[in-house]
């Protein structure tokens, strides 16, 4: 049987859009192409993020900026050596863009003026950190993107 111009078009379409649909299917079907919302909440953390500006703008203002350094042991996060340490209260958040089970949260209890994230708990990549922290009743943030 031999095909002229028309079907020969017609067939070059279906076998198009049968690329395509399998592609279509295969990506919204796939576990590795799970796209979440960044926060499962994402609407009412958008709510709270005055307080977070607030925090920010605090520790701009009293100069007690943190100091983030990567260091053998982990992750090595100062704070200013002018504070009583023993009054700090907060969390160290650790955000990993790429994978949601490996995000953790870490109390902030200081015996000197570091605090230590092991090295085993950081995998290699972009991680995003958030401290938020108090000290004499007034709040502080300090948010950064760090490769590890």
């Amino acid at each position: 049987m031999k095909l002229n111009w028309g079907t020969s078009i017609v067939i070059a379409f279906i076998a198009f859009i049968g690329f395509i649909l399998f592609f279509v299917i295969r990506m919204a079907t796939e576990n590795r192409a799970q796209h979440d919302l960044v926060t499962e909440e994402y609407y009412r953390a958008e709510l709270g993020y005055q307080k977070e500006i607030d925090a920010e703008k605090n520790a701009l203002d009293d100069g007690l900026q943190l100091r983030v350094q990567k260091s053998a042991d982990g992750l090595k996060i100062t704070f200013p050596t002018t504070l009583n340490i023993e009054t700090i209260k907060g969390t160290v958040s650790l955000y990993r863009p790429s994978n949601k089970h490996l995000d953790f949260d870490l109390p902030v209890s200081l015996s000197s003026a570091h605090l230590l994230v092991p090295d085993k708990r950081l995998l290699d990549g972009r991680w995003d950190i958030k401290i938020a922290w108090e000290y004499a009743g007034k709040q502080y943030l300090h948010k950064e993107s760090l490769t590890y």
